[in-house]
C-alpha cells in the first residue's frame, strides 16, 4: 500500500513538472509564432485548455496539449489563438486572419 502511494506521488510530481515545462515551451512557441506574424503575445496569456494522449510519428504515446493565448496587432485589439503541442513538438496552430496596419 505504501509503495503504491509513493508511486502515485512520484507520478503526480512528474506530471506537474512536465506541465510546467510544456507551458514554458508553449510560451516560447507562441512568441515565435507572433514574431513571425508581426503580432504581440499579450500578457503571457498562454493557458492549457485541453489535455489528451496522442501518438508521435514513431507511434509512441505522448501527451497532447492544446494552449490558448491572445495576441494583438496594434495593442488595442485582442485576437484569440491556439497551438497544439505533442510532447514538446508544435503540431498545429491557429491565428485568425487580420489586416496589418500600414505604417
Amino acid at each position: 500500500m505504501e509503495n503504491l502511494l509513493l508511486i502515485i506521488i512520484v507520478m503526480l510530481a512528474w506530471f506537474w513538472f512536465d506541465s510546467i515545462s510544456a507551458r514554458d515551451m508553449a510560451i516560447e512557441k507562441g512568441h515565435d509564432l507572433t514574431h513571425r506574424t508581426n503580432l504581440q503575445l499579450l500578457d503571457e496569456s498562454v493557458a492549457c485548455v485541453r489535455l489528451r494522449l496522442g501518438r508521435n510519428a514513431k507511434g509512441h504515446v505522448q501527451i497532447l496539449r492544446t494552449y490558448e493565448f491572445d495576441v494583438s496587432a496594434n495593442g488595442g485589439d485582442r485576437m484569440h489563438c491556439h497551438l497544439v503541442l505533442l510532447g514538446r513538438d508544435l503540431q498545429s496552430w491557429y491565428i485568425p486572419p487580420y489586416l496589418e496596419a500600414v505604417h
